[in-house]
């Protein structure tokens, strides 16, 4: 008798598990189709947006034709690759409605009604207001078509299961819009919209959990950028790389330009500023600087410098950075802006993680190529220069002069971002 009711319970639990998933994934909110708009308005200002939202990043694979898809992005469960969004009728978006486009962002559910892999960021997207969507459309469909057949995704069982992605949503997902603060003004709002939704900040920077899920849509504390390694810093703190202790005319250098006094795009960041955002409007530059700038809700980190460096190895990294950085860098670590960032009392090179002063050693890189640097100088790379226990023991040296209070590097770090 027992054994039955617990049977029964479980298939009750069963039952009413199903039936939230239905609702949760199945059932499409009523949301109706703003009026036709003005068609050269609605593609120049699709354009800007396609842009601000940095969609052809992701829709475009190395070689490949512009958002034709086929770009691998690599996750911990495996690789997705992106859609065609090209207006080809038969492998892209040129049989989609507007109403079905609206779908795929507000909803993450593809034409056929399949439920989208959040690697495309809907959770961001849902924001996106239905007006801004139906322009982004009128925008694409002016795209030259182009015949590529989507590739197929290759995750992990289960992850690359309907059922999987179902449950996924049921626990992280939710459509909803975006909902102005009337505390703050109009270019905070602007700001906070544009970060929020289109921006999809939070895809790099915040943290996930094991499910890949952000643990908080509007933290933007900070983390590693899954499968690149690259730190993207918290914008909620004004100590370390974050920007929320900036000057607003310093982020928007950053945003704009690539470069600022407070640091230099280099890496993923770098990408994002050559694609997208130094092609922000003036007015929505400031607002989003605005929205960052007032995010200064965490206290600056706390470093204890009680960890005590080998004078052996203190030396040896004084002697690397006069033979390899000192020409550009300056001594005392004081660059030359913009041509070399300063070093000293640089918190890109100070965070606790030093995941991206190890990756710059190693690989160089350069700031993006951009109207307001339209010649940028390079880091060159160290990586077949230094050995590991080279590396390490320079950015210790960094790390620990001029002001700066890093704390030292290990060769153990080096070794895992090589």
């Amino acid at each position: 008798m027992m054994a039955t009711r617990i049977v029964g319970a479980l298939l009750l639990l069963l039952v009413l598990a199903i039936g939230a998933l239905y609702y949760v994934n199945v059932r499409d909110e009523g949301h109706a189709a703003s009026a036709v708009p003005d068609e050269a308005q609605a593609v120049q200002r699709g354009a800007y947006l396609v842009t601000l939202g940095d969609c052809i990043a992701c829709h475009t694979a190395r070689g490949g034709a512009p958002f034709s898809g086929g770009r691998p992005i690599d996750t911990p469960f495996g690789s997705v690759y992106s859609s065609n969004i090209t207006p080809d009728l038969a492998t892209g978006i040129g049989a989609w409605s507007r109403d079905e486009f609206w779908r795929a962002l507000h909803n993450g559910r593809s034409r056929d009604g399949r439920l989208l892999y959040p690697a495309f960021p809907y959770p961001n997207f849902t924001r996106v207001t239905r007006d801004d969507a139906d322009a982004m459309f009128a925008y694409l469909r002016t795209l030259k078509p182009v015949s590529r057949v989507n590739a197929p995704h290759a995750l992990r069982f289960p992850f690359g299961t309907q059922v999987a992605v179902a449950v996924w949503r049921a626990f992280f997902f939710r459509p909803g819009v975006f909902e102005s603060d009337r505390s703050n003004d109009r270019d905070w709002n602007r700001g906070a919209y544009l970060v929020r939704g289109l921006g999809h900040c939070d895809a790099c920077h915040a943290q996930r959990n094991v499910f890949g899920a952000v643990t908080h849509s509007l933290d933007l504390g900070g983390g590693l950028i899954p499968m690149q390694n690259w730190y993207a810093p918290p914008l909620v703190s004004p100590g370390g790389a974050g920007v929320a202790g900036w000057d607003q005319g310093d982020i928007v250098a950053l945003l704009t330009t690539g470069i600022s006094r407070r640091g230099m795009a280099m890496g993923p960041m770098a990408e994002v500023v050559y694609r997208s955002t130094q092609h922000l409007l003036p007015e929505d530059a400031r607002a989003i600087a605005s929205y960052l700038h007032s995010l200064n809700r965490l206290p600056a980190p706390h470093r204890d410098r009680g960890e005590t460096r080998d004078a052996i190895d203190n030396a040896r990294g004084e002697l690397i950075y006069e033979k390899h950085c000192a020409d550009c860098h300056g001594s005392n670590g004081e660059g030359a802006f913009p041509a070399y960032p300063s070093l000293a009392r640089n918190p890109s090179v100070t965070e606790p993680l030093a995941a991206n002063a190890i990756k710059a050693v190693l690989h160089g890189g350069y700031p993006p190529v951009t109207a307001g640097n339209p010649r940028p100088y390079g880091m060159p790379p160290f990586f077949g220069t230094l050995s590991d226990a080279d590396v390490a023991a320079v950015l210790t040296h960094v790390r620990a002069s001029w002001g700066n209070t890093g704390l030292p590097v290990s060769t153990i770090d080096v070794e895992r971002y090589r």
